[in-house]
């Protein structure tokens, strides 16, 4: 009889636990729609710096060029992916999405699909505008117009959306370790594509030639330290500033290598520049330097109050960034850079010999007053940015949905 009842409730434990090792095993995967993700932010990453570089190198052409579509495919991949995670949610309520969901306007979704599915449609609403900018008001003169501030926003969120929905997924899974670590790793190459968003939208304000000066000390410390503290918070991993910046710096440093392996020339005038090959883009910044430091620093005092580490980690991130950009900016201005690793020798065909990028000299903003009224500036920037990145970053993994 006992042997009988035993035997009874063994069949229904297996029973009960063959459904439950199922559901861990479907768990245990990375969800196709982070893949989906993953592929449309790196096809951004590529395209909007070949894009740079085919204005920089041809000129304004028609719209449907290699880099634009790069560009497009990420809001068109977002758009489908999480417009149906979005529907499929509403519409079925599986049991697994509904409980990570939240409720916008009648429909149920992760909040990072939300995010994502507005930044596709931000960046092909932005096509047409731009389209209708240059033919209203000619060619580029600058990076940040009404359209492109458009698109960079949609890219932005896009981003952004994504990382919640790997850093949601990342807090559900801890129990995990193997698949703990695998969003681990994805979401160190979101935050990176944040940072390297960032570091985009700053590229007026950092020309090496400005280098010498506080402008563009000011901009990277408006947003940078953000990324690093946020990441170092939401990831848990102790070097993740320095993994973020090295992913943008091996980005650009790839692009660097590979753009003047393929013929370009300019389609539209005047041409100061002899370019017979694409404009690689210039040396990334030594970021790589503070946020390793920062790491350290993290590392080593994590555990203070969050206010008072921001307070030390701003100057440490403002000054050991100063300290080795200065003199390599330097460096750059020198004939001995001129060459294919430093990309310092190439020129876009639209800069006139006159101008200090051709000349290699500093542009220099005022006087040494100035200047350290800049730095002072540039320091409250980065306390700021790394105290509402810590405090973001402290959020974000408390994201179940």
């Amino acid at each position: 009889m006992h042997s009988g009842l035993s035997g009874q409730t063994e069949g229904r434990v297996g029973a009960i636990a063959e459904p439950i090792a199922t559901t861990i095993k479907r768990e245990a995967r990375i969800p196709w729609y982070l893949w989906c993700s993953a592929l449309a932010v790196l096809s951004v990453e590529i395209g909007g710096q070949w894009d740079l570089s085919w204005h920089e190198s041809i000129g304004r052409d028609t719209f449907w060029t290699p880099p634009h579509i790069a560009i497009y495919l990420c809001g068109v991949l977002a758009g489908i992916v999480c417009g149906y995670l979005i529907l499929y949610t509403t519409i079925r309520r599986p049991a697994e999405l509904m409980n990570r969901s939240v409720q916008v306007l009648g429909f149920s979704a992760p909040i990072g699909a939300f995010l994502a599915a507005w930044g596709g449609v931000a960046m092909l609403t932005s096509a047409p505008f731009d389209n209708w900018w240059h033919n209203a008001y000619g060619l580029d003169v600058k990076i940040v117009s009404p359209p492109h501030a458009l698109l960079m926003l949609g890219i932005l969120a896009i981003k952004v959306g994504s990382l919640l929905l790997v850093i949601s997924a990342m807090n559900r899974a801890e129990g995990d370790p193997r698949i703990f670590v695998r969003l681990q790793i994805l979401a160190l190459f979101f935050s990176a594509s944040v940072l390297k968003a960032v570091m985009f939208v700053c590229t007026e304000y950092t020309w090496d030639v400005m280098l010498h000066s506080a402008t563009p000390y000011i901009a990277i410390s408006i947003g940078v330290p953000f990324c690093f503290a946020a990441a170092w918070k939401a990831t848990e991993y102790r070097w993740a500033a320095t993994v973020i910046a090295s992913i943008y710096t091996a980005i650009l440093f790839a692009l660097i290598l590979i753009l003047p392996l393929f013929p370009a020339q300019p389609k539209l005038g005047p041409v100061y520049q002899p370019v017979t090959h694409f404009i690689p883009p210039q040396f990334p910044l030594l970021i790589i330097a503070p946020a390793f430091l920062l790491d350290v620093l993290w590392m080593r005092a994590g555990k203070l109050n969050s206010l008072l580490l921001a307070l030390v980690s701003g100057p440490v991130f403002l000054f050991s960034f100063l300290a080795v950009e200065w003199p390599f900016a330097s460096f750059l201005m020198t004939p001995a850079a001129n060459n294919r690793f430093f990309a310092a020798g190439s020129y876009p065909y639209q800069v006139p010999p006159w101008s200090p990028m051709v000349l290699r000299i500093f542009v220099r903003s005022g006087n040494n007053e100035l200047f350290f009224k800049g730095l002072a500036i540039a320091t409250v920037c980065a306390i700021i940015s790394v105290s509402l990145g810590f405090g973001v970053g402290a959020w974000m993994r408390k994201v179940q949905r």
